[in-house]
């Protein structure tokens, strides 16, 4: 592919090879598309401004032309001239007649006067046929040419065969037709793989000549790093062009003596109005001023959009009176085109309520009223010509109309209804309502209305004469099995059935009531009994509405109800395969809404389909765990490691909720049950170890290390030995497990890491910095490692020598945002703030989706610029915790507490685990909340147990916080930052 730029400022694009093609073909192609002669032709390299003058069989990969190169064309006038064209025929208007009535300089104010040259013949009058101006030309007077055509120099006049006006007969128009058919056909043919191929040229063009404001984008984000000294050293760039430097050039022109006498009869004061001198040039401008005002309260004349309240408009209409001739004439033509619409069909209700309406709009409510009366008289079948007469009339006559319209319409229920509205007591409704019951005993909403009035007697009175008459209606039956006692309920519900023999309400509600009566074991019967009857009258049972029942069972507080539904329900029209996957799903989607009972009624038939699913044993002990009993969540531990003996964390759970619920014996027994079960479990020994240490049982808590260690144990056993001998202070027995520890386990960092924390403890400085340097030889990806030798060199040598360090611990380690950020804090440390800026935009490049980057770079920010940089921030990052958290420091130094209280509780629900997050919060309600939100940030956050952060994790993993509680460890965190901030 190459470019070939035009004269006429167009760009070709030529598919072809430059390693293949010779300079010759070029030529020929441009020939072929621009129609410009190869003799013409010259050919410049943009790059260099090269004039290609070798031969024609020359390759164009031999001349320095690439794929994607664009070259420019240029085509010599010879001559030095432009070629002749003719000029354009003048039209020949100064010896024509002029139009009849035409005054010269008419349109620019000028008024006619006659010459001597109008009346003598000053000039020779051409030719012209006597027509006067608009008078039609005679019929047998043809013109061979048209007055509007337009001349083309290059094709002439367009007449002839090829015009584009000619007439052409129906062979030509079909073959017209079908020619552009098929040139659709093949342009649709390979379109969108056209448009592919064009859309890449294009784009490799512009990857290979991109603009300049591209190529300088690189720049343009570097110069956030400039100082304000430096912005104030740029010099200001002067206008140098000459384009607005042109000198015009300038006219004046005398003012005539019209123009001045009409200025100054303007501008005269007349005192013939008022004594005082009155400007009326000022007054009339006053008088537009007030209009405007008046038309900007009605109209926005900015954008066009009506600023009117569209109500209150309305209402303004409504209470207009109309006086103009114009509106009372068209009332009067639509009240005259009313009239003959009522007479040529009077039996048609629509036109007498249209009248009516119409005369009520108008204001004659009195007409409207005598209209609709007529409209009565002549429909009296109509039940709208009655419900509009009955709204019309006065409060006095309104009863009389709808008597008089239930008397021709008995079986009306909208006639009953708005009868029994117009009564003011219940009594009264009542009776009217049993009035149109005696005439339209089937009515459902005529039943609905008189039993909603009476009370809990008549109602069951009510209700069996309404199962009469509506036997099919289910709320009738289920209305009335509620009032009925538990007998007659059951009497009532065995008649439904008979009547509604696939309806599933009916033994839902059997169910319920045999749960609210005791017999708990009749429920489960019921449920099954009614599902293989409705399966029998091929009811299709729908599995999503009966879980639906379910879930509304629980809410009525049917929980026996809920069970057994989900029991017979939960497997219809679920494949073997699927059915753990989709009751899984279903247990946690009821779980979201607050369904608590289904889940676990879901959990539980699960549990008995699969016995030996870890994952579901695990997931029904996390709902018990946030929605049950302890005692409910033991029992189902202990069921659970019966079924799964060889599942580590079932045991473990059911240990922990004994220890957190103060039985230490209890976890140790069940503990020892788990090692009976699994002999060989690592996680078991720890566990068992941790519940001994974290009771203060040392000793003990060795003796299990030891036997662990005997038995082969893992790199997490040594470390836990050493943590051991590391609280009770044998610096000897430490560093003998850390070293042995390392002799098996080389890779694991977390030795290599506490054996030179030891070092450092014990002041052994250059043995903590060979530990550190030995650990990354086996561990280079070690962060921990990285970030403590870094520390270490910074301590005993200085800035530098830390530079170093973190220097090759990120060409090790590309895109890590931890070890930029060390780098940044280290700069800033000793007061190096320009450095620290430039290695934060180089964080930031490498590492653009990290939340703790653009965290600190809010914080280092100056003051003025935080505002944008946590927007660009929060629209790219807004679920990151720490960006959150830093939005919030931000909000709490702005003094907007309300917002920062939002932002702080947003980050601690993103990251519970990160104690930093949840410091921040404590310390912000200790300056700015009350009591009970200080206790609740500290609840919250001993429940949710972090473990993780910056400051949390110094300060929880000190040997003298090894067994504090979070509320101590949170606290002292907090002291911890005061101290810092001081």
């Amino acid at each position: 592919m190459v470019f070939i730029a035009s004269p006429n400022h167009k760009t070709l694009n030529l598919n072809l090879n430059p390693n293949t093609t010779t300079l010759q073909a070029l030529k020929f192609q441009i020939e072929q598309i621009s129609n410009v002669p190869i003799s013409h032709q010259r050919l410049f390299i943009s790059q260099s401004v090269q004039l290609l003058t070798q031969r024609g069989s020359t390759l164009l990969a031999d001349l320095g032309i690439k794929p994607y190169s664009t070259l420019t064309l240029h085509v010599p006038f010879f001559g030095g001239t432009l070629p002749h064209k003719n000029p354009k025929p003048r039209l020949d208007f100064i010896n024509s007649k002029p139009p009849e009535g035409y005054v010269a300089g008419l349109g620019r104010g000028a008024s006619g006067f006659t010459t001597r040259s109008d009346i003598g013949p000053a000039r020779s009058a051409p030719e012209l046929p006597d027509r006067a101006i608009g008078q039609p030309e005679e019929a047998g007077e043809e013109k061979g040419y048209d007055e509007n055509q337009q001349f083309d120099y290059f094709e002439g006049n367009d007449v002839g065969l090829l015009a584009p006006d000619a007439k052409l007969d129906e062979d030509d128009e079909k073959a017209d037709a079908m020619w552009k058919a098929v040139d659709e056909r093949m342009d649709s043919r390979r379109k969108e793989r056209r448009e592919a191929l064009l859309r890449e040229e294009i784009e490799k063009y512009r990857a290979s000549n991109p603009k300049i404001t591209e190529q300088f984008a690189s720049l343009k984000r570097n110069l956030h790093t400039l100082s304000a000294q430096e912005w104030e050293s740029i010099p200001e760039i002067g206008d140098y062009s000459m384009r607005n430097k042109k000198r015009r050039f300038e006219s004046f022109v005398p003012v005539s003596d019209t123009l001045l006498e009409k200025a100054t009869k303007e501008k005269e004061l007349v005192t013939a109005i008022d004594p005082t001198s009155t400007d009326l040039t000022a007054v009339r401008q006053g008088r537009d001023i007030v209009l405007s005002l008046k038309l900007d309260r009605i109209s926005d004349s900015v954008s066009g959009l009506t600023v009117v309240d569209p109500k209150g408009y309305l209402t303004d209409l409504k209470s207009m009176s109309i006086t103009s001739d114009t509106d009372v004439h068209d009332k009067n033509k639509a009240r005259l085109l009313m009239t003959s619409l009522m007479k040529s069909n009077p039996k048609n209700p629509r036109v007498w309520i249209s009248a009516a309406r119409f005369e009520e709009v108008a204001g004659k409510m009195k007409a409207a009223r005598k209209l609709i009366q007529e409209g009565c008289d002549e429909c009296p079948k109509s039940e709208d010509v009655w419900l509009e007469s009955c709204r019309l009339a006065s409060p006095k006559d309104a009863k009389a109309v709808i008597a008089k319209g239930v008397k021709f319409i008995p079986n009306s229920v909208n006639l009953w209804m708005e009868a029994a509205k117009l009564e003011r007591d219940d009594l009264n409704k009542s009776r009217v309502l049993r009035k149109g019951l005696e005439h339209i005993p089937d009515s459902v909403r005529l039943w609905k209305a008189v039993v909603d009035l009476a009370n809990e007697e008549d109602a069951r009175s009510l209700l069996k004469r309404a199962v009469e008459c509506c036997p099919l209606h289910i709320e009738f039956w289920l209305a009335l099995t509620r009032l009925e006692t538990y007998e007659n309920a059951k009497k009532v519900l065995n008649k439904a059935r008979e009547n509604l023999s696939e309806e599933p309400a009916i033994w839902i509600t059997a169910a319920k009531l045999e749960e609210a009566n005791g017999n708990v074991s009749m429920v489960g019967k019921i449920i099954e009994r009614g599902i293989r009857a409705l399966q029998k009258t091929a009811v299709i049972i729908d599995r999503e509405a009966w879980m639906k029942e379910a879930e509304a069972a629980e809410r009525a507080g049917s929980i026996m109800t809920c069970q057994a539904i989900i029991r017979s329900a939960i497997g219809i029209g679920v494949e073997e395969e699927d059915r753990k996957r989709t009751w899984v799903s279903d247990a946690e989607d009821f779980m979201k809404k607050g369904s608590i009972e289904t889940a676990r009624a879901i959990y539980a038939h699960a549990l008995t389909v699969f016995l030996t699913k870890k994952s579901i044993w695990r997931k029904a002990a996390q709902l018990e765990k946030s929605h049950g009993t302890r005692e409910s969540l033991v029992a189902l531990l202990c069921k659970a490691v019966t079924y799964c003996p060889q599942a580590e964390n079932l045991w473990l759970f059911g240990a922990k909720e004994k220890w957190l619920a103060g039985d230490v014996p209890a976890a140790r027994a069940i503990l020892q049950e788990a090692y009976a079960a699994i002999p060989n479990s690592q996680e078991i020994w720890l566990a068992a170890f941790k519940l001994e240490f974290e009771n203060h049982e040392s000793e003990r808590a060795k003796m299990l290390l030891a036997k662990a260690r005997e038995r082969g144990g893992n790199e997490r056993v040594w470390m836990k030995s050493a943590i051991v001998e590391m609280e009770l202070g044998n610096i000897d027995e430490e560093r003998k497990f850390l070293v042995e520890g390392l002799k098996r386990f080389p890779s694991f960092f977390k030795l290599w890491l506490m054996l030179g924390q030891l070092e450092e403890r014990l002041d052994h400085l250059e043995k903590a910095k060979k530990a550190y340097h030995s650990g990354l030889k086996h561990c280079p990806n070690s962060l921990p490692l990285w970030l403590s030798l870094a520390n270490l060199e910074e301590k005993m040598i200085g800035l530098s020598k830390a530079r170093a360090v973190l220097t090759i611990a990120r060409k090790k380690n590309p895109q890590n945002p931890e070890l930029w950020l060390a780098s940044v804090r280290a700069e800033l440390r000793h007061g190096k703030k320009k450095e620290s800026d430039i290695l934060m935009a180089k964080a930031l490049q490498e590492c653009p989706n990290s939340g703790i980057l653009w965290a600190a770079a809010l914080e280092m920010v100056a003051r003025p610029q935080r505002k944008a940089k946590s927007k660009d921030a929060l629209e790219k990052y807004h679920h990151d915790p720490h960006v959150v958290a830093a939005v919030a420091k931000l909000l709490w130094h702005d003094r907007k507490l309300d917002k920062a209280r939002n932002w702080l509780n947003m980050a601690v629900m993103l990251a519970p685990d990160i104690g930093d997050f949840w410091a921040l919060y404590y310390k912000f309600e200790l300056q700015h909340g009350t009591e009970e939100n200080q206790k609740d940030v500290l609840n919250r956050c001993v429940a949710a147990g972090p473990k993780h952060g910056e400051k949390w994790q110094p300060i929880s993993k000190a040997v003298e916080n090894s067994h504090q509680p979070i509320e101590a460890i949170l606290k002292k965190v907090v002291a911890a930052a005061e101290n810092n901030k001081q």
